[in-house]
């Protein structure tokens, strides 16, 4: 996972829009996690396909040029790459209060 940018809204005071590169290796998945309470996040997979379930909803595949989007709150349950054999890369983009510094939080068991 790697932050690409990091830019305050010059419109709206107190809010930041944040790029972040996640990347699996073949196989490769993210534990449960949430993320800040005021994240909202549109995501689009760059390349391979990966697998998504929120809320305790549905697992969803989205693959090269699809895109998802998480609500404020959401409990991230399952993000995984799909392949065990090829690597999966999504960009993250994040519209969240310029004050929080932690994007993402495991969650525990």
């Amino acid at each position: 996972v790697t932050e690409v940018y990091a830019h305050a809204l010059p419109d709206v005071p107190g809010k930041s829009v944040k790029g972040v590169l996640v990347e699996y290796e073949p196989g490769g998945y993210s534990s449960a996690h949430t993320h800040a309470k005021s994240a909202l996040i549109y995501a689009t997979v760059l390349e391979g396909a990966i697998l998504s379930g929120v809320n305790g909803g549905e697992v969803k595949t989205f693959t090269k040029g699809m895109n998802f989007t998480e609500l404020p709150g959401d409990r991230h349950d399952v993000s995984a790459n799909a392949s065990k054999t090829k690597p999966a890369k999504l960009l993250a983009v994040f519209v969240v209060d310029t004050a929080d510094a932690a994007l993402t939080t495991p969650r525990k068991p």
